[in-house]
């Protein structure tokens, strides 16, 4: 029976009509609702006529998350009078509860985009309502994207509604094609605001981590707001580690503690959602920012904190970091506290900080690794993204590192276009990189191996099981947490993705879906919370009858990329691996004691009598998704990845001693040059050099190092060297170019430079400073080694080593650069003359080396010379002399001295240097070198 009544109270109501009237004219629409008016379950229902008498239409809602599309289902199935599966159904990964009745479904953003990968019509569908667009997660920009290109040029009737309560409304209405935006007045209860920062500084977040004050502050907010308010209280915290911490901190207090979090069990999930007759905190991540009512909330204690995705794509290192949550974010947040009454929201920083805060969260498609983006837009058939309708475009370098991953695991070809592989690949709801583990890995170990590890690779295990994948893969095995039965569920999705045989499809989104269609059809969400699994014994078809513990046999076996065989099971929802790096707990300390030597300790118990043994198989999994993270070491616990990054794991790991690892999850914390090992596998190089085979390279290498000239064949797996050997030939032109980068390290005085070459470089950059062309530039030397060939050859080519180099005669060479072509060489000493002839006879030398030529010269041999000397028109700066050479005065205007600062110079030198003339008028005095009394006698 239909809860009117509470249908009726929902504010969204009185914007129904308009909202409704806008799809009749225009087929789109943007919905800005407040949180708590009903816009996620009474448009729904409007829409797709099961309230207010409409015509019938099938309507798919779709939600970021997980809990979201589960709350929403229900809550619409409760105002229908229904159970959930009936008139309203959902859709997520691993759960399907929907009928042949169903007309309302509510899916995650991820069982759309794989349901448009394969059927692009959406056939049966009238109307897709994309739910929080304002979180802009990359899934929901993509599936916004592929639904405006099939109304475009499938589906022009298809309705589309984009809904937010804090949405960019004019960015939405653009990329809607100009849809008129509707908005409801809610009817939200006030919040009030409580500034509640620490009493004292504490530091900001730095990668990962967030300061332990920072949490002991949080959880003394919370104790406070349970004593000063009445109600639960929900806070707000970045992620699950911060949440167990704090979970810690609030031991004692007269309250149930609840952690709500995306890796929680269900049941768990839906206690939070659940009224309850005593007291409740709340400790949630972001999934409970959006869609849902938490019953019972009157006060919201806000940590400020959120994370959100990085990646370096010049290292292939991903993570999550800490960040400001922005203030569309903490509008959210503080509205949860107003849905039901009056509440109050506890924010913990400065009400001066929130309006430096970011208006809204950065977009996904930004920061994000967008190689599952770049896979899901080649299978579309817009391999550059260009053509699709994004609020914000894709960064080039960010989309060019993404179509280096899918060529590298066979995903695409080399124009992008999706290889039959690769369009397999996008339906597995994981990571490209996971993806090629899970199919190259099951050629080589069965499916069940593989999807076990792929599983744990697609969420990180928690942080006791420690570092070394093999040993987590085990204790999964083992475990009875909540970790451990989520891996299950996935590992048996994925072994049915990776089958021959496949799995069972998921009906396609037009065909109602039966009632026992709860087979896991939607896999994969899109940021990450993918869940793994591991069940079973039994040997591996194909991983049989080969020796145990040697990585060759393991090795030996893995296809190359695009050989995998097997087929897919659709239905998979997308995004489940991203990669493993990116998982959202801190740096974990191992939970095992050292290792005994790696040959005592093997490879682990197997799970058949002739397949690979453990920590083999993880270490070829784990090095198939990340080729780039094998790892040599190069010291007890420093290893070099390939890469290029160095890596360390923590003291007392179990992998120390090891001496090649298959890194699963590393991250790079900012400014810091090295990564931390975070989970990895023992690997040979034989597995190494397998997986990573596109990556080895034989070359011959000639560098400059440590001051000179190396040559040798070098074999290297990326930056990892293999193998080195002197080279006896090595090939010239890579001689020249290693002499070429000497030079420019440590300049051209590497040649040999006399003072005639220093003079005439000195005379050329005069020229080239005064008269422009076509003298050459030659003061700077990296123009001069712009312009090798034109002046070092033939003695560069000819060079092998640094002692070559220094028998050059860079004069010789600089002559080369004179502008000969024209003529103008020949006025070389006509216009930069190297020495002027001065009165008394002498050639003095022109020094050029300063901005204005200097012609330093004793102040007897210029008597008689009214006019100062000229190069080029410019008067050159005469530093006159005194008969013992030292300066006595500088002057470019020879006549004014003589009429003035003469006469200051001669009463001050006169009687220190009374053997050498001083006549009163130095212009008609006759110049000389030479003391009086030399010229006495002639």
């Amino acid at each position: 029976m239909i809860r009117q009544a509470a249908l009726d109270a929902l504010p969204v109501r009185e914007a129904l009509p308009g909202l409704v009237r806008a799809l009749d004219a225009h087929g789109a629409a943007v919905l800005c609702a407040p949180p708590g008016t009903g816009k996620t379950t009474l448009v729904p229902l409007v829409l797709a006529g099961l309230v207010g008498g409409g015509p019938r239409r099938r309507v798919v809602v779709a939600e970021p998350r997980r809990i979201a599309a589960r709350a929403a289902a229900r809550r619409m199935a409760w105002l229908l009078g229904e159970q959930t599966g009936g008139s309203v159904g959902f859709t997520v990964r691993g759960e399907r509860v929907a009928g042949p009745g169903t007309v309302v479904e509510v899916v995650t953003t991820g069982v759309l985009l794989q349901r448009l990968q394969r059927d692009q019509e959406l056939s049966g569908v009238d109307v897709v309502v994309l739910d929080e667009c304002h979180e802009r997660h990359l899934d929901a920009d993509t599936v916004a994207a592929f639904l405006l290109d099939v109304r475009e040029t499938l589906r022009p009737e298809l309705r589309l509604v984009a809904a937010s309560a804090t949405t960019d409304s004019a960015g939405w209405a653009r990329v809607l094609g100009g849809a008129p935006v509707v908005e409801a007045a809610g009817v939200s209860y006030p919040v009030e605001t409580v500034w509640a920062p620490p009493a004292r500084p504490v530091r900001p977040p730095h990668g990962m981590r967030v300061d332990p004050a920072q949490l002991a502050h949080v959880a003394s907010v919370v104790r406070r707001a349970l004593a000063e308010r009445s109600g639960d209280v929900l806070c707000f915290l970045p992620g699950v580690g911060e949440i167990a911490r704090v979970a810690g901190q609030l031991g004692g207090v007269d309250a149930e503690v609840l952690q709500v979090h995306g890796r929680a069990p269900a049941a768990v999930q839906d206690a939070a959602l659940t009224a309850a007759d005593h007291r409740r905190v709340i400790l949630a991540t972001a999934v409970a920012e959006s869609s849902l009512t938490v019953p019972g909330v009157r006060v919201v204690v806000d940590s400020g904190l959120a994370r959100e995705p990085r990646v370096d794509h010049a290292r292939g290192l991903g993570a999550l970091a800490t960040v400001r949550a922005s203030r569309a974010a903490g509008r959210q947040r503080a509205g949860r506290a107003g849905r039901e009454a009056p509440g109050v929201v506890y924010r913990c920083w400065t009400e001066a900080e929130d309006g430096r805060l970011p208006a809204f969260p950065a977009p996904e498609i930004r920061i994000a690794d967008l190689a599952q983006f770049a896979l899901q837009a080649a299978c579309w058939g817009d391999p550059d993204a260009a053509g699709l309708a994004l609020l914000d475009a894709p960064p080039a370098g960010a989309m060019a590192a993404a179509r280096e991953v899918l060529l590298a695991v066979g995903a695409v070809d080399g124009a992008g276009r999706p290889s039959p592989r690769g369009l397999r690949m996008a339906r597995l709801g994981l990571h490209p990189r996971l993806a090629r583990a899970l199919l190259d890995g099951g050629a080589a170990l069965g499916a069940r191996r593989a999807a076990e590890v792929v599983a744990l690779l697609s969420e990180e295990p928690p942080r006791e099981y420690g570092d070394d994948l093999a040993a987590a893969w085990r204790a999964a095995r083992a475990g009875t947490d909540s970790y451990a039965t989520r891996w299950r569920a996935e590992a048996r999705r994925l072994e049915r993705a990776a089958a021959p045989a496949g799995g069972t499809a998921e009906p396609a989104s037009g065909t109602p879906a039966g009632a026992g269609a709860g087979t896991g059809a939607g896999a994969g969400t899109g940021t990450g919370a993918g869940c793994t699994s591991a069940s079973g014994t039994g040997t591996p078809s194909g991983a049989a009858g080969r020796p145990c513990g040697t990585g060759a046999g393991v090795a030996g076996r893995v296809p190359a990329p695009g050989t995998g065989t097997g087929s897919m099971a659709p239905g998979s929802e997308a995004g489940a691996g991203i990669p493993a790096s990116a998982a959202d707990t801190g740096a974990r300390q191992p939970a095992n004691p050292a290792p005994p030597a790696f040959e005592e300790r093997g490879a682990g118990p197997s799970r058949g009598g002739g397949a690979a043994p453990d920590d083999l198989a993880a270490g070829l999994v784990a090095a198939l998704a990340f080729p780039e993270r094998v790892a040599k070491a190069r010291g007890e616990g420093a290893f070099l990845m390939a890469s290029g990054t160095g890596a360390g794991l923590g003291d007392g790991s179990p992998l120390r001693r090891a001496p090649w690892l298959a890194v699963a999850v590393a991250d790079r914390p900012p400014q810091s040059a090295s990564a931390r090992i975070r989970l990895a596998a023992v690997i040979d190089e034989d597995t190494a050099l397998t997986a990573a085979a596109h990556l080895r390279t034989d070359a011959e290498e000639v560098r400059w190092e440590e001051g000179d000239v190396v040559a040798r064949a070098a074999q290297r797996l990326g930056a990892i060297e293999l193998a080195m050997r002197p080279l006896r030939s090595p090939d010239p032109a890579l001689v020249r170019a290693a002499l070429l980068d000497g030079l420019r390290a440590e300049g051209v005085g590497l040649l040999r430079w006399s003072a005639d070459a220093e003079g005439l470089r000195a005379r050329l950059g005069f020229l080239h400073r005064t008269l422009g062309g076509p003298w050459p530039d030659v003061a700077d030397d990296a123009v001069l080694l712009a312009r090798a060939d034109d002046w070092l050859e033939p003695e560069l080519s000819r060079a092998r080593r640094r002692a070559d180099l220094a028998r050059i005669d860079a004069g010789q060479a600089l002559n080369r650069l004179l502008p000969w072509a024209t003529g103008e060489a020949v006025r070389l000493d006509e216009l930069a003359p190297e020495r002027i002839e001065v009165p008394s006879g002498s050639r003095i030398r022109v020094d050029y080396t300063a901005e204005q030529p200097v012609l330093a010269v004793k102040l007897q041999e210029l008597f008689g010379l009214a006019e100062t000397p000229r190069v080029a028109g410019v008067p050159v700066l005469v530093h006159l002399l005194s008969p013992a050479g030292r300066p006595a005065a500088v002057t470019a205007d020879l006549a004014s001295f003589w009429q003035g600062g003469y006469r200051a110079v001669r009463a001050e030198l006169r009687g220190r240097y009374p053997k050498h003339p001083w006549p009163e008028d130095p212009a008609t005095a006759e110049p000389t070198r030479h003391t009086n009394a030399r010229l006495r006698r002639g």
